[in-house]
């Protein structure tokens, strides 16, 4: 490993460390600070709205805890490898802050699924959780609630339009690591495209980065 790989897979491991403080001490301050459902209305159109979930990012239900968790698990041995592999090549940096957020946000909230049913106990409507004796919270390992918290009721659709009357625009309530996960992808997409196979000019990006990279090695010996 050369000394710029070095370089840069530090300063992505900070990255990432960073996303995941940042993203833990929000949590505790919700889950140890507020009750079940407890609202801090900020402005008119962002509110502190404690809530958990069982599911995947932004409060959806698809599959249980503990499937969801081991997938997270696996994506994030996924893109660890991507990201090394990335900083080998001399990637933008932009496109390994992609990654190293997207690695960020699911560690975050693997950590709510694996520790915080052993730490806590479980939040309620007008009761605040405490932190207890590892191993005597709410839960089992793997089996924890990912805490959520930001809200953006920006708008109420007009009561006349067709299916959408009265509801609000952008319903979610999500986390720091949720967020973190989405604007990667995002970002990866908009900006980096040849770099995911979404463009004809990827492959032969891979193929003339392969051949940099041979001839360094060759030069080095």
């Amino acid at each position: 490993m050369n000394r710029q790989t070095r370089s840069r897979l530090w300063i992505a491991s900070i990255f990432v460390l960073l996303i995941l403080l940042i993203d833990q001490v929000i949590k505790w301050e919700v889950k140890t600070g507020m009750s079940l459902y407890e609202r801090i209305e900020v402005t008119s159109w962002f509110h502190i709205l404690f809530t958990e979930n069982q599911g995947m990012a932004f409060g959806m239900q698809f599959i249980g805890t503990l499937f969801l968790t081991i997938f997270r698990v696996v994506a994030i041995v996924f893109f660890l490898v991507y990201l090394f592999r990335l900083c080998r090549k001399q990637a933008p940096w932009g496109l390994i802050v992609c990654v190293a957020a997207i690695i960020a946000g699911a560690i975050g909230n693997v950590i709510d699924n694996c520790l915080y049913g052993l730490i806590f106990s479980e939040s309620q409507y007008n009761e605040i959780a405490q932190f207890v004796t590892f191993g005597e919270g709410y839960g089992h390992f793997m089996e924890g609630k990912v805490v959520d918290m930001f809200y953006f009721p920006l708008f109420t659709w007009p009561d006349w339009v067709p299916l959408l009357g009265g509801e609000v625009f952008f319903s979610a309530i999500f986390n720091f690591a949720d967020a973190s996960i989405s604007c990667g992808i995002v970002a990866m997409l908009l900006f980096y495209p040849k770099y995911i196979g979404l463009t004809k000019e990827s492959n032969q990006t891979a193929e003339s980065s392969d051949k940099s990279e041979d001839t360094d090695m060759v030069s080095s010996k």
